[in-house]
């Protein structure tokens, strides 16, 4: 037990890359995570991306047949706590929700898509985590199928991250699609990586490190390749990159390539990967890279390991905004308090048991005023798109459009719209919360520091009875009216909402 909450006993991350699904299980064993079991398959969904941005068919069965290999290890490991997290693949893949819904019938758990930088994160923490405390900063550059990521951190604290919009999958598609390898080839793929680098390079090189790492199959590869063919200078820097370079354009095709740690599943995509760390390497001024043992799956473990102690990194993220954007924290107090007082009353009846249930609840309390900062007219609006845009770390983007959903739900007129791309069950428990939300603030809009009277709430469906203490209801008019109008916004939206009075004899005041 740590902080109060007990860590589950074995845990789980998932990775649906790009290029590779994988999947680590460790048990938590006096305060470490110890490695039980390590899946990893070659899926290349990148590869099954087309113009249109539509998973094909082919892909999304390779996919779905690993994902049912993975959910049978993690039922009969009986992992109590998983997270499962997909990259750039999924993040540019059009009208997924089927997928995403088979595939978490298929693992048995829902699947979280990620922003680049919040990839970025969890791969640094990955690297942190497993290599060598020091106190020097260290770049850390991870190259994926859909997107390659560039880190610089300094301890456990990551201080600028970059996601590229390149990786080893789609520069293999526009430079080697045919296996085909030749210089011209290799050097118009080396131009695309370098104006990837170029926007960045210059703060990169400005901030400096004084240790560089590759983590992930691509950067682990071409070490091994490195030692192989170079024993008495086995690590990779950037003349053993020039060299190994030199032998790819050689072998003229994919098929050829005759380097006996690139097997079949690889080779279409090594040059690409090369191209990548070899341009990485020269525009960054990179001279030696060690290959890291950590990657964004340990990552992930370590990040769900937080949830169960102080360090959970969302509500960091929380707190950052607020200090941002000046919230008053005494009425988010306030607001939250109302509200997780209400969720506890009806969060059986309506479904809403899941433990981010209440932690949305709390974050979008905290955050709905957020937009003040930026004007009050309609601020409930600016405060959605703030949350929704902005670098949260630690939020997976389905959590972050949730939190969005609920925050420009919060006041005035009410739409269900922005919940519409929510995956299920969200979509519908979201306008729950929407309404448990918008009675919190409505409650609280007269920023008094006296504590509310107790708020009673019973609910049925859609059917939402609120009661108040009929002296307190008296005594503010304002509020009164308020609610009056809010019944009529909320049968707008398909509630409705019943006010009912607590006789003086039977209200009960909050201690």
């Amino acid at each position: 037990m740590i902080g109060g909450r007990v860590v589950p006993d074995v845990l789980a991350a998932v990775d649906l890359g790009s290029n590779s699904f994988h999947m680590v299980v460790a048990r938590y064993s006096h305060g470490q995570l110890v490695i039980l079991d390590r899946l990893r398959e070659m899926v290349r969904l990148a590869a099954g991306l087309g113009d249109s941005g539509r998973l094909d068919d082919v892909a999304a069965d390779r996919a779905l047949r690993c994902l049912e290999r993975f959910g049978q290890r993690l039922r009969a490991m009986h992992a109590d706590s998983v997270r499962v997290v997909g990259t750039n693949a999924l993040r540019r893949a059009k009208r997924k929700r089927w997928f995403l819904e088979r595939a978490r019938a298929a693992l048995g758990h829902p699947i979280e898509i990620i922003s680049g930088l919040e990839e970025a994160r969890l791969i640094y923490s990955g690297v942190a985590h497993t290599s060598p405390m020091s106190p020097d900063k260290r770049l850390v550059i991870d190259i994926g199928g859909g997107s390659t990521e560039v880190v610089i951190g300094e301890g456990f604290n990551p201080l600028l991250l970059e996601s590229l919009s390149v990786g080893c999958v789609g520069l293999s598609s526009s430079y080697f699609d045919d296996g085909r390898i030749s210089e011209k080839r290799f050097e118009r793929a080396r131009t695309a990586v370098r104006l990837e680098l170029e926007p960045i390079q210059e703060a990169y090189r400005k901030l400096g490190w004084l240790q560089a790492f590759g983590s992930s199959g691509t950067v682990r590869v071409i070490g091994d390749v490195i030692r192989r063919l170079s024993p008495d200078s086995p690590r990779i820097t950037i003349d053993n990159l020039r060299s190994l370079a030199d032998r790819v354009i050689a072998a003229g095709h994919v098929d050829d390539l005759e380097l006996e740690d690139v097997d079949a599943e690889r080779a279409p995509v090594f040059p690409a990967g090369l191209v990548i760390l070899l341009e990485i390497a020269e525009n960054f001024g990179v001279d030696r890279i060690r290959v890291a043992e950590g990657a964004m799956r340990e990552g992930l473990l370590y990040d769900l390991m937080g949830r169960f102690t102080d360090e959970d990194a969302r509500v960091r993220s929380v707190r950052a905004m607020e200090q941002r954007y000046h919230v008053d924290a005494l009425q988010a107090d306030r607001v939250e308090a109302t509200a997780t007082a209400m969720l506890e009353q009806v969060e059986s009846e309506w479904g809403l048991e899941d433990p981010l249930a209440e932690l949305v609840l709390r974050w979008a309390a905290r955050l709905h005023e957020t937009g003040l900062d930026i004007a009050h007219s309609k601020y409930h609006r600016h405060s959605a798109y703030l949350l929704q845009h902005a670098d949260m770390p630690g939020f997976p983007r389905e959590e972050q459009l949730l939190l969005a959903g609920l925050v420009g739900g919060h006041r005035r007129q009410l739409s269900f719209e922005a919940l519409e791309d929510l995956v299920p069950p969200w979509d519908r428990l979201a306008e729950f919360l929407i309404v448990l939300l918008r009675l919190a603030v409505l409650l609280n809009r007269g920023r008094s520091p006296q504590p509310l009277p107790e708020v009673r709430l019973h609910v049925k469906g859609r059917n939402v009875s609120l009661e108040l203490p009929e002296r307190w209801m008296k005594e503010h008019p304002l509020t009164l009216e308020d609610l009056e109008q809010e019944r009529v916004y909320l049968k707008d939206a398909g509630f409705r909402l019943n006010l009912n009075r607590t006789p003086p004899e039977t209200a009960l005041k909050t201690p």
